[in-house]
């Protein structure tokens, strides 16, 4: 058994919020090394989860969606091109639009960390006590709420 924090012994300097962040950055640093895989700077797999989910968007767009200066956008575009990750087409409606979209290289990856992350959570999951894991997937539903109102949510000006 992992030993955790439990409801009955919460550590006070810490609320959920900060919690979901720590989770958050773990899995973050952890899932492409468990698949194999080079790990990406925080900006360029945002990025390319982005492009990934949204295939097809413009620069102008990533950037604002991610809150990032599209200087700082086209440079992490630039470095996943690199790595074959994502590529750029001309729009077809307006040459002077670019569109991104997720390479073959990129999906295969995503499929790879998405199983990886799934088979080490489900491990991990096992070890915990059969109390806390159904109330981790009991808040699974407000947690995926909670992601769609983050998307919702005008980003923060970077």
């Amino acid at each position: 058994m992992v030993s955790v924090p439990t409801a009955d012994a919460p550590r006070p300097d810490r609320d959920v919020t900060t919690v979901l962040r720590d989770l958050a950055w773990t899995i973050h640093r952890r899932v492409p090394e468990v698949a194999g895989l080079d790990p990406l700077p925080s900006t360029e797999l945002a990025i390319l989860k982005h492009v990934i989910d949204s295939p097809g968007a413009t620069v102008t767009a990533l950037a604002r969606h991610l809150a990032l200066r599209q200087s700082n956008t086209s440079a992490a575009l630039r470095t996943l091109v690199a790595r074959g990750l994502v590529h750029r087409e001309v729009s077809t409606t307006d040459r002077r639009v670019t569109l991104v979209f997720p390479t073959e290289l990129a999906l295969a990856d995503s499929t790879m960390i998405s199983a990886a992350w799934s088979g080490e959570m489900r491990e991990v999951l096992d070890r915990l006590d059969a109390a806390d894991v159904a109330a981790i997937e009991a808040a699974a539903g407000a947690l995926e709420r909670l992601d769609a109102a983050l998307h919702e949510q005008t980003p923060p000006r970077g």
